[in-house]
Protein backbone atom coordinates (compact mmCIF):
# COMPACT_ATOMS: atom_id res chain seq x y z
CA UNK A 1 0.00 0.00 0.00
CA UNK A 2 1.10 3.81 -0.68
CA UNK A 3 -0.04 6.71 0.90
CA UNK A 4 0.02 9.82 -1.09
CA UNK A 5 -1.50 13.85 -1.26
CA UNK A 6 -3.45 13.72 -4.88
CA UNK A 7 -2.11 16.41 -6.93
CA UNK A 8 -5.32 16.87 -9.11
CA UNK A 9 -8.35 14.57 -9.03
CA UNK A 10 -8.85 13.52 -12.99
CA UNK A 11 -10.92 11.35 -14.57
CA UNK A 12 -9.66 8.02 -12.80
CA UNK A 13 -8.77 9.66 -9.56
CA UNK A 14 -12.77 10.82 -9.80
CA UNK A 15 -13.90 6.70 -10.64
CA UNK A 16 -11.59 5.07 -8.17
CA UNK A 17 -12.76 7.70 -5.44
CA UNK A 18 -16.31 7.27 -6.09
CA UNK A 19 -16.15 3.24 -5.53
CA UNK A 20 -14.60 3.51 -2.30
CA UNK A 21 -17.49 6.45 -1.60
CA UNK A 22 -20.16 3.49 -3.02
CA UNK A 23 -18.59 0.75 -1.18
CA UNK A 24 -18.88 2.71 2.23
CA UNK A 25 -22.32 3.74 1.93
CA UNK A 26 -23.40 0.10 0.60
CA UNK A 27 -21.87 -0.70 3.63
CA UNK A 28 -23.72 1.30 6.03
CA UNK A 29 -21.04 3.89 6.89
CA UNK A 30 -22.76 7.74 7.41
CA UNK A 31 -20.85 9.62 5.10
CA UNK A 32 -23.20 12.60 4.31
CA UNK A 33 -25.09 9.96 1.77
CA UNK A 34 -27.70 7.94 1.40
CA UNK A 35 -28.06 4.47 0.12
CA UNK A 36 -28.45 4.01 -3.06
CA UNK A 37 -25.50 5.76 -3.60
CA UNK A 38 -25.71 6.59 -8.02
CA UNK A 39 -22.61 6.90 -9.72
CA UNK A 40 -23.29 10.31 -10.97
CA UNK A 41 -23.94 11.93 -7.40
CA UNK A 42 -20.50 10.05 -6.28
CA UNK A 43 -18.62 11.50 -8.92
CA UNK A 44 -19.84 14.66 -8.73
CA UNK A 45 -19.15 15.04 -4.97
CA UNK A 46 -15.45 14.05 -5.75
CA UNK A 47 -15.32 16.84 -9.16
CA UNK A 48 -16.48 19.22 -6.61
CA UNK A 49 -13.82 18.57 -4.15
CA UNK A 50 -11.46 18.38 -7.44
CA UNK A 51 -12.64 22.28 -7.79
CA UNK A 52 -11.77 22.63 -3.54
CA UNK A 53 -8.24 21.51 -3.98
CA UNK A 54 -7.40 23.42 -7.32
CA UNK A 55 -8.63 26.29 -5.28
CA UNK A 56 -6.05 25.49 -2.58
CA UNK A 57 -9.26 24.87 -0.21
CA UNK A 58 -8.32 21.47 0.41
CA UNK A 59 -5.95 18.52 -0.24
CA UNK A 60 -7.04 14.40 -0.74
CA UNK A 61 -5.08 12.19 0.15
CA UNK A 62 -5.54 8.57 -1.34
CA UNK A 63 -4.50 5.33 0.02
CA UNK A 64 -3.46 2.78 -3.15
CA UNK A 65 -3.01 -0.69 -2.91
CA UNK A 66 -0.43 -3.25 -4.67
CA UNK A 67 -2.24 -2.13 -8.41
CA UNK A 68 -2.12 1.16 -7.87
CA UNK A 69 -5.86 1.57 -7.18
CA UNK A 70 -7.51 4.08 -4.91
CA UNK A 71 -8.96 1.81 -1.76
CA UNK A 72 -9.05 4.57 0.91
CA UNK A 73 -8.87 8.31 1.67
CA UNK A 74 -9.52 11.37 3.96
CA UNK A 75 -9.37 15.32 3.33
CA UNK A 76 -7.71 17.70 4.99
CA UNK A 77 -9.69 21.02 4.46
CA UNK A 78 -7.99 24.74 5.04
CA UNK A 79 -10.96 26.52 3.96
CA UNK A 80 -11.87 27.86 7.39
CA UNK A 81 -12.63 31.53 8.91
CA UNK A 82 -9.86 33.83 8.48
CA UNK A 83 -9.55 33.98 12.56
CA UNK A 84 -8.48 30.20 12.46
CA UNK A 85 -5.75 29.81 10.21
CA UNK A 86 -4.43 27.40 12.84
CA UNK A 87 -7.11 25.07 11.93
CA UNK A 88 -7.95 22.39 9.59
CA UNK A 89 -10.97 19.78 9.83
CA UNK A 90 -10.16 16.28 8.38
CA UNK A 91 -13.71 14.73 6.79
CA UNK A 92 -14.64 11.71 4.53
CA UNK A 93 -12.41 9.53 6.12
CA UNK A 94 -13.16 6.54 3.88
CA UNK A 95 -11.50 2.91 3.09
CA UNK A 96 -13.10 0.58 0.81
CA UNK A 97 -14.68 -2.14 2.74
CA UNK A 98 -11.94 -5.23 0.41
CA UNK A 99 -9.13 -2.81 2.35
CA UNK A 100 -9.79 -2.70 5.76
CA UNK A 101 -7.80 -3.87 9.04
CA UNK A 102 -4.91 -3.51 7.20
CA UNK A 103 -3.52 -0.49 8.41
CA UNK A 104 -5.54 1.98 5.87
CA UNK A 105 -6.86 3.87 8.09
CA UNK A 106 -4.17 4.41 10.48
CA UNK A 107 -1.77 5.11 6.87
CA UNK A 108 -4.13 7.93 6.26
CA UNK A 109 -4.59 9.07 9.61
CA UNK A 110 -0.92 9.80 9.57
CA UNK A 111 -0.36 11.22 6.44
CA UNK A 112 -2.92 14.17 7.24
CA UNK A 113 -1.56 14.82 10.13
CA UNK A 114 1.95 15.66 8.83
CA UNK A 115 0.48 17.70 5.78
CA UNK A 116 -2.09 19.49 8.25
CA UNK A 117 1.58 20.23 9.86
CA UNK A 118 3.11 21.16 6.81
CA UNK A 119 0.99 23.66 5.97
CA UNK A 120 1.52 25.44 9.49
CA UNK A 121 -1.74 23.87 10.79
CA UNK A 122 -1.88 22.59 14.49
CA UNK A 123 -5.31 22.41 15.72
CA UNK A 124 -7.23 19.55 13.76
CA UNK A 125 -11.43 18.76 14.11
CA UNK A 126 -13.18 15.94 12.95
CA UNK A 127 -16.30 14.19 14.14
CA UNK A 128 -17.37 10.77 13.36
CA UNK A 129 -20.16 8.12 13.93
CA UNK A 130 -20.37 7.38 17.87
CA UNK A 131 -18.66 4.29 18.86
CA UNK A 132 -17.09 3.53 14.95
CA UNK A 133 -14.12 1.47 14.39
CA UNK A 134 -12.92 4.90 13.37
CA UNK A 135 -14.01 6.26 16.42
CA UNK A 136 -11.61 3.99 17.66
CA UNK A 137 -8.85 4.55 15.21
CA UNK A 138 -8.86 8.53 16.23
CA UNK A 139 -8.68 7.64 20.07
CA UNK A 140 -5.77 5.36 19.69
CA UNK A 141 -3.78 7.91 17.73
CA UNK A 142 -3.91 10.70 20.15
CA UNK A 143 -7.48 12.47 18.92
CA UNK A 144 -9.37 14.00 22.15
CA UNK A 145 -13.52 13.07 22.19
CA UNK A 146 -14.97 16.88 22.77
CA UNK A 147 -18.97 15.13 22.87
CA UNK A 148 -21.22 13.44 21.13
CA UNK A 149 -24.72 14.91 19.52
CA UNK A 150 -27.55 12.22 19.01
CA UNK A 151 -29.53 12.08 16.09
CA UNK A 152 -27.01 14.26 14.43
CA UNK A 153 -27.41 12.64 11.02
CA UNK A 154 -28.78 9.95 8.95
CA UNK A 155 -27.48 6.24 8.70
CA UNK A 156 -27.53 5.68 4.84
CA UNK A 157 -31.14 3.55 5.34
CA UNK A 158 -32.54 6.62 6.74
CA UNK A 159 -32.21 5.57 10.76
CA UNK A 160 -30.94 8.92 12.89
CA UNK A 161 -27.50 8.62 14.11
CA UNK A 162 -25.26 10.16 16.66
CA UNK A 163 -22.03 12.05 15.97
CA UNK A 164 -18.68 12.82 18.32
CA UNK A 165 -16.29 15.84 17.75
CA UNK A 166 -12.97 15.07 18.69
CA UNK A 167 -9.82 17.07 18.17
CA UNK A 168 -6.03 16.99 17.99
CA UNK A 169 -3.45 19.51 18.48
CA UNK A 170 -0.29 18.65 16.79
CA UNK A 171 2.37 21.30 18.17
CA UNK A 172 4.36 20.41 21.10
CA UNK A 173 3.34 22.10 24.59
CA UNK A 174 5.72 25.02 25.59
Amino acid sequence: MSVEVLASLGEREVAELSDVLIDCVEGGASVSFMHPLSRKKAERFWRSSSDSVDRGERIVIGAKDADGVIVGTLSVIFAVPENQPHRADLAKMLVHRRARNAGVGAALLQAAEEAARAAGRWLLVLDTVTDSAAARLYVRHGWRRCGEIPNYALWPDGRLCPTTFYYKELRQAR
